[in-house]
């Protein structure tokens, strides 16, 4: 006997998209290219894991036939791939060991497999605290980008997220820059640090962008972090690498404040990266009172020499290099017309910093060798 449930084309698709990049990930078992649908009276849940990252999303069903729950299998990219041609409501019906797509004017079968090959999905999520969808979507902005990718070091290709009784920070390097976010606005009674892989945090980052849910919780489920909606959750493994101690190079004692408006500085590193042709050649920065002077010389392209007005610097002069675009990354992350910035001397970092109520963002950079600069 077969059973028929009726679903919208675009919410169905949706979530399939979403689903693509784990579904088509090769892992150890085969199983997980597959999607395992899990078909109620009112909604069908689906499921999709790689063994690192797992996604479990509601679909609300336009009518049913269904009076016991079904589960079965089917394939991830298949499946997607033809609802992703349909349009309007697309009925689903489950005759044997096939599962049936069709609209007025199309009937598309797709072999499916029995739902105990899936792997075990994680359950028994213990909520810990939530976020607004949009404060943690801005919060992972301000970092991510810094997130290296197959580093040697595993420790860097992940976020570091601390919560505290003293408030949450994201932190990322690529062992030559620093990122990091800090507010107050969320806190737990007890410090909590997890490494989330990089994988993780970017398909988070695009669940944000497509979901309707405002609030975002925040859990932990048989040794996985998991972010869920109403709609949606979110599973990921942790890395077991220990992040960085990255503490001391933050301290700012002895470091000296100044100011330069963020769209003339900004403007000046990239004429100073566009000399650059894709080689490593550092960029001399010169700080003294009321003046940035900066210079780079690529013998194969050309030179260039400009002024920048620098505010409120009160140290001595001091001469430092560094690689542009490392410091354009970064302070595009800032908010703000101006961007404030530490100095000490020409071997400590740079740090730049940006703060609104209840959102502090700091961005360190490490000078490189003058012999960079030649």
């Amino acid at each position: 006997m077969s059973i028929t449930v009726s679903v919208e084309q675009k919410a169905l698709s949706a979530l399939l998209t979403a689903m693509q990049p784990i579904c088509t990930k090769r892992s150890a078992i085969e199983a997980t290219s597959s999607i395992l649908l899990n078909i109620g009276h009112r909604e069908m849940i689906l499921k999709s894991t790689d063994l690192e990252i797992s996604l479990q999303a509601s679909c609300p069903l336009e009518s049913s036939t269904v009076r016991e729950p079904v589960s079965l299998l089917v394939p991830g990219r298949r499946l997607y791939e033809c609802v992703r041609e349909l349009d309007g409501i697309i009925s689903l019906t489950i005759e044997g060991s096939q599962l049936r797509l069709g609209t007025d004017m199309v009937d598309i079968a797709l072999n499916t497999r029995d739902a105990d090959d899936f792997p075990p999905f994680p359950e028994r999520i213990e909520n810990r605290m939530h976020f607004e969808r949009d404060s943690l979507a801005q919060l992972l902005d301000r970092v991510s980008f810094l997130i290296p990718q197959n580093n040697a070091n595993p420790s860097l290709n992940g976020l570091y997220l601390e919560i505290a009784p003293s408030g949450l920070s994201m932190t990322a390097t690529d062992g030559h820059c620093l990122a990091q976010v800090t507010t107050e606005r969320y806190t737990l009674p007890e410090r909590q640090a997890w490494l989330l892989p990089r994988r993780a945090v970017f398909e988070l980052k695009k669940l944000l962008e497509t979901t309707s849910d405002t609030d975002i919780f925040l859990g932990m489920c048989s040794g996985h972090l998991v972010f869920s909606g109403e709609h949606f959750n979110f599973f990921t493994k942790l890395l077991a690498d220990a992040f960085p101690q990255y503490k001391a190079v933050m301290n700012r004692e002895g470091f000296v404040p100044a100011a330069v408006d963020k769209a003339r500085f900004s403007k000046m590193l990239r004429r100073s990266a566009s000399l650059l042709s894709g080689q490593f050649i550092a960029t001399r920065f010169g700080f003294e009172p009321h003046a940035l002077r900066v210079s780079v010389t690529n013998k194969e392209v050309g030179r260039l020499t400009e002024e920048l007005a620098l505010k409120e610097y009160s140290g001595e002069k001091i001469e430092m290099r560094f690689y542009a675009p490392y410091i354009l990354n970064g302070v595009q992350a800032l908010d703000g017309d101006e961007v404030r910035l530490y100095l000490q001397s020409a071997t400590r970092p740079i740090i730049f910093e940006s703060a609104k109520p209840e959102l502090t963002v700091t961005y360190l950079v490490m000078p490189v060798s003058p012999s960079a600069a030649q």
